[in-house]
Protein backbone atom coordinates (compact mmCIF):
# COMPACT_ATOMS: atom_id res chain seq x y z
CA UNK A 1 0.00 0.00 0.00
CA UNK A 2 1.43 3.44 -0.63
CA UNK A 3 1.47 5.99 0.81
CA UNK A 4 2.28 10.04 0.82
CA UNK A 5 5.72 9.08 1.63
CA UNK A 6 5.93 7.30 -1.70
CA UNK A 7 4.75 10.81 -3.79
CA UNK A 8 7.79 11.91 -5.56
CA UNK A 9 8.22 15.61 -4.73
CA UNK A 10 9.49 18.62 -6.42
CA UNK A 11 12.78 18.56 -7.39
CA UNK A 12 12.78 14.36 -8.63
CA UNK A 13 13.62 14.72 -12.53
CA UNK A 14 11.22 12.11 -13.10
CA UNK A 15 8.52 14.51 -12.59
CA UNK A 16 9.56 16.52 -15.06
CA UNK A 17 9.45 13.34 -17.40
CA UNK A 18 6.69 12.93 -20.86
CA UNK A 19 4.84 10.16 -19.77
CA UNK A 20 4.33 6.98 -21.89
CA UNK A 21 1.10 6.16 -23.39
CA UNK A 22 -0.68 3.94 -21.94
CA UNK A 23 -1.64 0.69 -23.72
CA UNK A 24 -3.38 -2.15 -23.46
CA UNK A 25 -0.76 -4.45 -22.15
CA UNK A 26 -0.51 -2.57 -19.39
CA UNK A 27 -4.39 -3.12 -18.19
CA UNK A 28 -2.64 -6.26 -16.46
CA UNK A 29 -1.59 -3.64 -13.98
CA UNK A 30 -4.53 -1.03 -13.76
CA UNK A 31 -5.36 -2.73 -10.59
CA UNK A 32 -2.49 -2.08 -8.98
CA UNK A 33 -1.38 0.91 -10.61
CA UNK A 34 -4.71 2.37 -9.28
CA UNK A 35 -5.34 0.83 -5.71
CA UNK A 36 -1.19 2.74 -5.03
CA UNK A 37 -2.84 5.89 -6.42
CA UNK A 38 -5.62 6.16 -4.22
CA UNK A 39 -3.55 4.71 -1.36
CA UNK A 40 -1.43 7.53 -1.28
CA UNK A 41 -3.82 9.86 -1.76
CA UNK A 42 -5.97 8.80 1.00
CA UNK A 43 -2.74 9.30 2.89
CA UNK A 44 -2.19 12.71 1.69
CA UNK A 45 -6.42 13.91 2.20
CA UNK A 46 -5.68 12.73 6.42
CA UNK A 47 -2.46 14.10 6.42
CA UNK A 48 -2.80 17.74 4.51
CA UNK A 49 -6.94 17.93 4.06
CA UNK A 50 -6.73 17.96 0.36
CA UNK A 51 -6.32 15.82 -3.09
CA UNK A 52 -9.32 15.09 -5.27
CA UNK A 53 -6.64 13.94 -7.82
CA UNK A 54 -3.32 12.66 -8.99
CA UNK A 55 -1.39 11.72 -11.95
CA UNK A 56 0.61 8.35 -12.04
CA UNK A 57 3.85 10.25 -12.63
CA UNK A 58 3.77 11.64 -9.10
CA UNK A 59 4.20 7.80 -7.79
CA UNK A 60 6.88 7.41 -10.67
CA UNK A 61 4.70 5.41 -12.94
CA UNK A 62 5.52 7.33 -16.05
CA UNK A 63 2.27 6.08 -17.86
CA UNK A 64 -0.83 8.50 -18.94
CA UNK A 65 -3.22 7.31 -16.37
CA UNK A 66 -5.08 9.87 -14.03
CA UNK A 67 -7.00 9.05 -10.89
CA UNK A 68 -9.49 11.06 -9.77
CA UNK A 69 -12.10 10.59 -6.75
CA UNK A 70 -14.64 13.17 -6.07
CA UNK A 71 -18.17 11.21 -5.43
CA UNK A 72 -16.82 8.68 -6.90
CA UNK A 73 -13.64 7.04 -8.41
CA UNK A 74 -12.83 7.83 -12.23
CA UNK A 75 -9.86 6.25 -14.24
CA UNK A 76 -8.76 8.21 -16.83
CA UNK A 77 -6.35 6.89 -19.55
CA UNK A 78 -4.63 8.68 -22.27
CA UNK A 79 -6.58 12.03 -22.19
CA UNK A 80 -6.39 14.48 -24.72
CA UNK A 81 -7.72 17.76 -24.62
CA UNK A 82 -10.32 18.34 -27.49
CA UNK A 83 -11.14 22.00 -26.56
CA UNK A 84 -10.93 24.35 -24.05
CA UNK A 85 -11.82 28.00 -23.35
CA UNK A 86 -10.66 31.21 -24.00
CA UNK A 87 -12.36 32.43 -20.56
CA UNK A 88 -9.42 31.93 -17.77
CA UNK A 89 -9.91 31.21 -13.87
CA UNK A 90 -7.05 32.29 -11.55
CA UNK A 91 -6.71 30.42 -8.50
CA UNK A 92 -3.95 28.96 -5.81
CA UNK A 93 -3.02 25.22 -6.52
CA UNK A 94 -1.59 22.99 -4.53
CA UNK A 95 0.14 19.49 -5.68
CA UNK A 96 0.78 16.07 -3.67
CA UNK A 97 4.14 17.00 -4.49
CA UNK A 98 4.48 19.74 -2.90
CA UNK A 99 1.98 19.87 -0.04
CA UNK A 100 2.55 22.85 2.23
CA UNK A 101 3.24 25.33 -1.05
CA UNK A 102 0.68 27.39 -3.07
CA UNK A 103 0.48 28.68 -6.50
CA UNK A 104 -1.05 31.34 -8.14
CA UNK A 105 -1.47 29.80 -12.08
CA UNK A 106 -4.19 30.94 -14.24
CA UNK A 107 -6.18 28.13 -16.00
CA UNK A 108 -8.58 27.42 -18.21
CA UNK A 109 -12.42 27.88 -17.16
CA UNK A 110 -13.69 25.54 -19.20
CA UNK A 111 -12.26 21.96 -21.12
CA UNK A 112 -12.93 18.95 -22.75
CA UNK A 113 -11.33 15.96 -22.95
CA UNK A 114 -11.17 12.33 -24.13
CA UNK A 115 -9.88 9.39 -22.59
CA UNK A 116 -10.57 5.72 -22.04
CA UNK A 117 -11.65 4.13 -19.14
CA UNK A 118 -10.92 1.38 -17.43
CA UNK A 119 -12.57 -1.02 -19.45
CA UNK A 120 -10.67 0.81 -22.77
CA UNK A 121 -13.75 2.56 -23.86
CA UNK A 122 -13.98 5.53 -25.55
CA UNK A 123 -15.05 8.30 -23.13
CA UNK A 124 -15.74 12.54 -23.45
CA UNK A 125 -15.98 14.53 -20.45
CA UNK A 126 -16.58 18.41 -20.40
CA UNK A 127 -15.43 20.27 -17.13
CA UNK A 128 -15.59 23.57 -15.99
CA UNK A 129 -14.35 25.42 -12.99
CA UNK A 130 -12.67 23.84 -10.37
CA UNK A 131 -12.79 20.38 -12.09
CA UNK A 132 -11.52 22.26 -15.19
CA UNK A 133 -8.46 23.48 -13.07
CA UNK A 134 -7.97 19.96 -11.52
CA UNK A 135 -8.28 18.71 -14.74
CA UNK A 136 -5.65 20.84 -16.00
CA UNK A 137 -3.41 20.29 -13.02
CA UNK A 138 -3.13 16.03 -13.46
CA UNK A 139 -2.83 16.54 -17.39
CA UNK A 140 0.15 18.83 -16.69
CA UNK A 141 1.58 15.77 -14.61
CA UNK A 142 1.74 13.74 -17.56
CA UNK A 143 3.90 15.93 -19.84
CA UNK A 144 6.50 16.63 -17.05
CA UNK A 145 5.17 20.17 -16.04
CA UNK A 146 4.43 21.40 -12.74
CA UNK A 147 2.26 23.91 -11.77
CA UNK A 148 5.18 26.09 -10.40
CA UNK A 149 6.14 26.30 -13.75
CA UNK A 150 2.96 28.07 -14.63
CA UNK A 151 2.92 30.61 -11.90
CA UNK A 152 1.77 33.88 -12.58
CA UNK A 153 5.07 36.16 -11.87
CA UNK A 154 7.77 35.26 -8.85
CA UNK A 155 5.17 36.86 -6.32
CA UNK A 156 2.75 34.02 -6.87
CA UNK A 157 3.93 31.66 -4.30
CA UNK A 158 3.09 31.10 -0.88
CA UNK A 159 2.83 28.66 2.29
CA UNK A 160 0.11 27.04 3.11
CA UNK A 161 -1.41 27.37 6.44
CA UNK A 162 -1.34 24.19 8.81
Amino acid sequence: MKTANDILLIGDPKLNKISAPFIKTDLKNLNQWVSDLSSAMEDVRAKYNFGRGIAAPQLGILKRLIYLNLEKPYIIINPEIIDKSHEMITLWDDCMSFPNLLVKVKRHKKILFKYLDENWEQKEWFVEDDLSELFQHEYDHLDGVLSTERAIDAKSFKWRKL
